[in-house]
């Protein structure tokens, strides 16, 4: 989501730079408060399950002190620069070393420091859940990608020739939600407000498409709130039972989850963000994130993380084909960047991004180093219309992988682009 009061700032609450999304949500004292078991599940210490990843691969001091040296530096170069509260980045190459750093803070009226074990909003890179949830039911033989949402779903405009492939790779021509004047007043006028996925729709079917399904590529979180709405149906599960079930089990993810209200377990820093109807920056922590849903209200660590963008990037939950469907790169009329089914690719980089008032992350993998970037920021406020989080990609691909930049330029001012919630 992305945007400011008024016109300008109004429509960058909700669409976005071409791969981003997040959310927000209030503190709990534990996480076994939470109502939904994702919440009850997740292990509040990140040491206990950390040989899980294998760090041995990856050594601590492998880098260097040259090496880890330029990347302390660019890393805090960006940050101070773009006016970025605090920073958690996290890079593995296998044989090669590893990098893990905090830096900034997670709290602003405190100065307390950012840490490396913290929860945050991770957006839009939700949508790489939601849609490995859907490709489970293909692999089931449940669902084809070719169906048209109207078998499903009934009352999408234009629905009975729009497919859920169209609704995953983003090219169905249906009007953001995110973007309609009337939904970005109602959210920021009651942040704390829960919104039903029908009623997001909502906003958005007021509009008409944009253009033919299949035609072009537009970033629009309509797609998977209605992709959340077909596994439901399907499934007949609550989309968050389901990932649960489906998909954090099997990836083995313990510190991951999908709110149903305003739940955040502890640790979590403070996120910050100007999203807002009179453009002032304020603390978003504690915004409720349902009317992101399947698009983008799902929390994580960056361990978890960094498991999850191997998994995703190589099909590890699904078929050979159906992960081959899924990497069908399209045009997205931004030079080097591709998007399959809610996924991305950039200099080589798979993944997603996410923003959301107050957070921004970057989850990518880079196959042909088997190197894994992770990012988790506390903004989302641009610097010189740019997104803190490519700022600091982009810085730290070009030292470690100069022939694999991290570099989704800035779209258009009409185009919204992947991760905006």
């Amino acid at each position: 989501m992305r945007r400011t009061p008024a016109p300008a700032h109004s429509r960058r609450l909700f669409a976005a730079a071409l791969l981003v999304a997040s959310v927000l949500a209030p503190v709990v004292a534990s996480p076994a408060t939470a109502e939904h078991r994702t919440a009850e599940r997740v292990t509040t210490d990140p040491g206990t399950s950390s040989h899980r990843y294998h760090e041995e691969d990856c050594p601590p001091d492998g880098f260097g002190p040259e090496l880890t040296a330029r990347l302390d530096k660019a890393i805090e170069d960006v940050r101070k620069q773009a006016g970025i509260p605090g920073v958690v980045a996290g890079l593995w190459m296998p044989g090669k070393g590893s990098y893990v750093r905090a830096t900034g803070v997670a709290d602003k009226a405190t100065g307390k420091p950012m840490t490396t074990d913290v929860f945050v909003r991770i957006g839009s890179e939700t949508k790489t859940f939601t849609v490995t949830a859907l490709l489970k039911l293909v692999d089931d033989g449940k669902i084809r990608l070719d169906d048209p949402i109207s078998a499903y779903i009934h009352g999408v405009p234009n629905g009975d020739r729009i497919t859920l492939r169209h609704l995953a790779e983003m090219r169905s021509g249906l009007f953001p939600y995110t973007d309609d004047p009337d939904f970005q007043h109602d959210l920021l006028s009651d942040p704390q407000r829960t919104f039903t996925p029908h009623e997001v729709l909502a906003y958005g079917y007021k509009h008409p498409n944009t253009f033919a399904p299949g035609t072009q590529f537009q970033y629009s979180n309509s797609n998977l709130i209605l992709l959340g709405l077909v596994i439901e149906k399907v499934s007949g599960h609550r989309l968050v039972d389901f990932i649960e079930k489906r998909v954090l089990r099997p990836a083995d993810l313990r510190r991951t989850l999908f709110p149903k209200g305003e739940e955040f377990p502890e640790p979590h820093p403070r996120g910050y963000t100007n999203q807002t109807l009179s453009g002032e920056v304020v603390d978003s922590t504690d915004w409720n994130p349902s009317w992101a849903w399947a698009a983008g209200a799902m929390i994580s660590d960056l361990h978890d993380l960094r498991r999850w963008a191997k998994i995703v990037a190589t099909g590890t939950l699904l078929s050979p084909k159906t992960q081959a469907e899924r990497l069908k790169m399209l045009p997205t009329g931004h030079p080097g960047t591709g998007y399959g089914l809610g996924i991305f690719e950039s200099g080589g980089w798979i993944g997603h991004n996410g923003s959301i008032p107050g957070y921004e992350t970057v989850t990518v993998y880079l196959p042909s180093q088997k190197t894994t970037l992770v990012l988790m920021l506390n903004t989302d406020i641009e610097s010189q219309g740019q997104e803190p989080s490519s700022l600091l990609a982009r810085a730290i691909t070009r030292i470690v992988t100069p022939n694999n930049v991290y570099d989704r330029p800035v779209p258009p001012p009409d185009v919204a682009g992947p991760d905006h919630e």
